[in-house]
């Protein structure tokens, strides 16, 4: 007499495996720090590279969503909050400027520098500096 268990499949939740979530592939590329890098920035490259990555495993609508979010408060909120809202938007996206600077070209960079010093602007005004 064969046992009843094994003869009948199991109940779907009985075989129930933890879902993997897809990850993305990383994007081509050669290399991923810059090629000859010392001192300051080849440190930050390494520590960079595990939160770079990530990063990019995130859906891709969550980083700007919440960047958006909070840039937005802190255009809204004229107090000390506003400020600390748009903290790490100003380090956010200091941090992709030092990382992207060897691969840009002058226009790159002017536009780095121009909104990085918009986002220092809003900061100084929300903590009371003008």
């Amino acid at each position: 007499m064969a046992d009843k268990r094994s003869e009948r499949p199991a109940h779907p939740m009985a075989r129930h495996r933890p879902q993997q979530r897809k990850q993305r592939p990383l994007p081509p590329g050669e290399q991923f720090f810059t090629p000859g890098a010392t001192g300051l920035r080849r440190k930050v490259e390494q520590r960079s590279a595990a939160p770079l990555v990530f990063l990019f495993q995130l859906p891709r609508w969550v980083v700007p969503a919440a960047l958006v979010i909070l840039l937005l408060v802190g255009f809204a909120v004229p107090t000390f909050w506003g400020g600390l809202a748009a903290l790490p938007v100003l380090g956010f996206v200091g941090w992709l400027a030092y990382m992207s600077w060897p691969s840009l070209g002058a226009r790159g960079r002017i536009l780095r520098v121009a909104l990085l010093t918009f986002l220092v602007l809003l900061v100084a005004d929300r903590f009371g500096a003008f």
